[in-house]
């Protein structure tokens, strides 16, 4: 079996090769016998070329050529000609020329694969998952993967740029289970100890900053042991950044350049800094959503004012209860169905809404079943503060301020997509929200948690409230957001031991729990920890969105299902009953 090594890929190939002898290796894409004459598409990852098997040309290379099929792998040597006039395909790099074929060698035979190479290839998405190194033939896939290789160099090259230090941090950690379940590793040689995966390596980070380092970042693998969606995975990859003696602006103007060279060197988009910013509040009072999609208007409007001394009961026990009012004007909607605003209400009850609130303008006035328990005054004021015209449609809910303007949110997405808003030319929009607040309120377990994580610094002017009124205070936290996708996430973290405990008292966390989990970042927190603050950008989605794709398993070599299962290698699998004595584990 002996072949040539190759002289050129088959995606390289051109009018200037003409004549030459040349030696391609790949894979039979297609192959068509026209009247003796044989045409191959030979493909690699570079491309695909043509060569020809012609009788009179070469009769025992034809002869040769007559065997293969698709997949088959080869090798070929042959001279470089102009293809026949009409038969150029102007689709691909290699479309002016194609191959006369001397020789050639099969290097390897296939079996008929489970589903054709090709793009859009219609079939099930757990077969491509199970013969996934078939799926990874396909161009699509591989332009996948080609992107995301070069979105690490870019951001590799842009950190050493900018004097940042790529540091690797420990795969077995300890066990700190305060956010998502972590995936626990058993000790062999510590019974009955288990090591932790990283959900992030965010305690080392931060401890290289009390090192000195002064500015790291690493693309790390991180694991959660947690219900998946489309774009999560049980193991997934961050571009993680700190820094220290920076403040939050010092953070986002590193950040901005990253993403101002990713958008030029992969989309040949210019991107203008600074990136627009919102407050967390005023965030979900636009739009509903601390992830906002800015790439059509429609915003809503809090309406609390037109309404605050309403006789209307479910108006009125709202705004007594520090509840929420909120609108949704959709122009030239008023012409809209019983049916079909009766769909959209039933939208909003599936999401936790009592009821979707709806009122068309004609002639100058409103029209809708709640008109009658509102006052004159009322439907002015309500048309004038949303700028409403003859032939619009008002959408209004209210109650629990969150909870009501993140339905809202989801109505005015649902409503962009119904009305195809977003145009083919509507750009990326990026956005920087800001100003989160630093705890959030779990009604079923009665107590605090850390919106971000908690060694997330409090807003300085907002540390008293930590004792008195802690969901009042405001995070110095930030996430990018692009197209209504949260693409990273970070903070000014706290840096002081005393602040820290005080954290963690918010937390419900004792001093004892506290020194039990963190106690080695507490301490070192004690010998000089410099201000610091970071960033961690979701590597997989930052790769979906750039590419197009509607998952991450689309950028990901070997995902995992919605289940957390490898189809291709049957991860995770039972192990022998030596292993599990090994490391003192019983299954029950």
């Amino acid at each position: 079996m002996h072949f040539k090594k190759r002289t050129h890929t088959c995606g390289e190939l051109c009018e200037s090769n003409i004549g030459q002898q040349v030696v391609l290796n790949g894979w039979v894409d297609t192959r068509r016998d026209l009247g003796g004459v044989i045409f191959i598409d030979l493909r690699d990852r570079y491309g695909i070329t043509q060569i020809v098997f012609e009788p009179s040309y070469n009769t025992k290379a034809h002869q040769n050529g007559g065997e293969l099929r698709s997949e088959f792998v080869i090798s070929i040597e042959g001279r470089v000609r102009k293809r026949p006039e009409g038969t150029e395909n102007p689709n691909i790099p290699t479309g002016q020329v194609d191959i006369m074929v001397d020789r050639v060698v099969i290097l390897n035979k296939s079996l008929t694969p489970p589903f054709q190479i090709k793009d859009n290839v219609d079939v099930n998405e757990d077969i491509r998952l199970k013969y996934r190194y078939l799926d990874l033939r396909r161009k699509e896939m591989q332009d996948n993967l080609l992107l995301r290789h070069r979105m690490y160099q870019i951001a590799r090259k842009y950190f050493d740029e900018n004097n940042f230090v790529e540091i690797e941090t420990p795969v077995l950690m300890k066990s700190t289970p305060e956010g998502a379940r972590d995936f626990l590793v058993p000790s062999r040689q510590h019974k009955g100890r288990f090591y932790a995966l990283p959900q992030s390596p965010q305690q080392y980070k931060q401890l290289l900053m009390v090192a000195g380092f002064d500015r790291y970042f690493q693309i790390v693998k991180c694991f959660r042991d947690e219900d998946l969606r489309a774009d999560r995975q049980p193991e997934f990859t961050q571009i993680d950044v700190e820094m220290s003696f920076a403040d939050v602006d010092d953070v986002l103007e590193v950040m901005e350049g990253l993403m101002i060279k990713l958008f030029w060197e992969l989309k040949n988009v210019v991107i203008n800094s600074p990136i627009p910013r919102l407050k967390f509040d005023e965030a979900m009072e636009k739009y509903g959503s601390d992830k906002p999609d800015l790439r059509f208007g429609l915003e809503m409007v809090t309406l609390n004012q037109v309404f605050n001394e309403t006789e209307f009961k479910v108006f009125k026990d709202s705004l007594v209860n520090d509840g929420i009012i909120t609108g949704l004007l959709v122009k030239g909607c008023g012409d809209y169905t019983r049916n079909q605003l009766d769909t959209l209400t039933d939208f909003c009850k599936k999401l936790g809404a009592g009821g979707l609130i709806w009122m068309r303008v004609k002639h100058d006035i409103l029209e809708a079943p709640v008109a009658k328990f509102l006052s004159e005054d009322e439907k002015k004021n309500l048309i004038k503060t949303l700028k409403a015209e003859n032939g619009d449609l008002i959408f209004i809910l209210t109650g629990k301020r969150n909870k009501t303007l993140s339905i809202m949110g989801s109505l005015r997405l649902e409503m962009g997509k119904r009305l195809e808003l977003i145009k083919a030319d509507s750009g990326d929009k990026l956005l920087w929200v800001t100003d989160f607040p630093l705890l959030e309120w779990d009604e079923d377990e009665k107590r605090f948690f850390a919106m971000h994580h908690p060694f997330t610094s409090p807003k300085t002017e907002d540390i008293e409230l930590l004792s008195s009124d802690p969901g009042k205070v405001k995070a110095r936290a930030y996430d990018l957001v692009l197209n209504g996708n949260e693409i990273a996430g970070g903070s000014i973290r706290i840096h002081d031991a005393a602040l820290q405990s005080k954290m963690f008292k918010s937390l419900g966390i004792s001093d004892e729990e506290a020194n039990l989990k963190f106690g080695f970042l507490m301490n070192a927190f004690k010998y000089g920890a410099p201000p610091h603050g970071g960033i961690a950008f979701g590597f997989d989605r930052l790769a979906m969105l750039f590419s197009e794709s509607n998952s991450i398993r689309e950028v990901i070599a070997f995902p995992k299902t919605a289940s957390g299962m490898s189809l291709m290698d049957e991860a995770p699998s039972i192990v022998d009953e030596v292993q599990l004595k090994e490391l003192h584990i019983k299954i029950r």
